[in-house]
């Protein structure tokens, strides 16, 4: 279901849910056992209670089975919908994986250095402790050695090094990428002594931003996060096209499904916000309309249906905005050969 994160709006958030939750309990009577269905329900009331909607993003989404209680809350919009299948409905998850860009900004200078988790434009959390972590050890007032460059060079990189020892420990809890925030000499000293240089953005942000406020900071740290993931998502496409031209690509859904089982999808290109329910016989894909999506034994959602099993054999998938698969029906497949 959407969301909101200001008040009062994210008021209202907590009655969508009431609802959402009394169509659930519809459904589940209509397609198993009360006992079945109570389990499910309690779990699930249980599970809504634990939400704190003060908190919300953009959308939030439960699942619940007979092992599993948890909700998510994403920077996303979502088609607002119940289903109830076999394999939990994680398209918009995997939307949120390709559409959101979570990192962190080391803000960096000689002297101090800060840590903020960011997701977009938007500040998660600026690291208390052990940031922001102070050079009291390496950083030199003393005139006389300062100036002596090889001296200076060699107490910069160990306070540096010291630096990334601690991203570097909060990394392995959430290892998400780092953009620098500093001056452009600093930045190529830092790089030197990197464990994890590979988790380091190729851009910078140039300029010595310690005293700015985190949000302002990662406004900024966001223009440059935002145009690498544009370049990635350009890149992408370019695969779509060369398939196409290698005939490597597939449009026809049942072709897909059938590719998907033999283990040849290696991507699956698909237009946000494209949904279809439809029932499976005989191993083939028949689509139904919208009517019929609550009916029993109709799959909510093919498409991600076929998500989930080309992820289990290791495939991806790319969400593209509407209109950009028209040609194709909002749908397709990259094989691997």
């Amino acid at each position: 279901m959407n969301s909101h994160r200001t008040h009062p709006d994210y008021l209202k958030d907590e009655i969508t849910l009431k609802n959402h939750i009394k169509e659930v309990e519809t459904r589940l009577l209509a397609d198993t056992t009360k006992r079945n269905a109570t389990a499910l329900l309690d779990k699930l009331h249980a599970l809504a209670k634990d939400i704190d909607f003060s908190h919300n993003l953009d959308s939030l989404i439960l699942f619940v089975n007979d092992d599993i209680a948890e909700y998510s809350r994403l920077a996303i919009k979502v088609e607002d919908r119940v289903v109830i299948d076999d394999t939990f409905s994680t398209r918009d998850l995997m939307r949120s994986i390709h559409s959101e860009s979570n990192y962190y900004v080391l803000v960096l200078s000689q002297e101090k250095a800060r840590l903020i988790e960011a997701l977009n434009d938007k500040v998660v959390k600026e690291f208390k402790s052990p940031f922001p972590f102070e050079n009291k050890q390496f950083f030199s007032k003393n005139k006389t050695e300062a100036a002596v460059s090889s001296k200076k060079s060699s107490l910069m990189a160990e306070y540096f090094n010291q630096v990334d020892k601690e991203v570097n420990i909060i990394r392995k809890n959430n290892p998400l990428p780092v953009l620098i925030c500093t001056v452009e000499e600093n930045y190529g000293e830092y790089i030197k002594i990197a464990d994890e240089k590979d988790s380091i953005f190729t851009s910078f942000l140039n300029s010595n931003r310690m005293t700015e406020k985190d949000q302002a900071i990662v406004i900024e740290a966001w223009k440059i996060v935002e145009a690498h993931t544009k370049k990635m998502n350009d890149d992408r496409k370019a695969e779509l096209l060369k398939a196409v031209t290698d005939n490597k690509f597939l449009s026809d859904t049942n072709d897909i499904w059938r590719a998907i089982n033999d283990g040849k999808v290696e991507t699956l290109f698909i237009e946000q916000g494209l949904f279809q329910p439809a029932v499976l016989e005989n191993d083939e894909i028949k689509y139904v309309s919208e009517d019929h999506r609550t009916d029993t034994g109709i799959i909510d959602d093919v498409f991600d249906e076929m998500i989930e099993l080309n992820m289990s054999f290791g495939g991806d998938v790319v969400f593209l905005p509407k209109g950009e698969l028209s040609k194709f029906n909002g749908f397709g497949a990259v094989t691997r050969y």
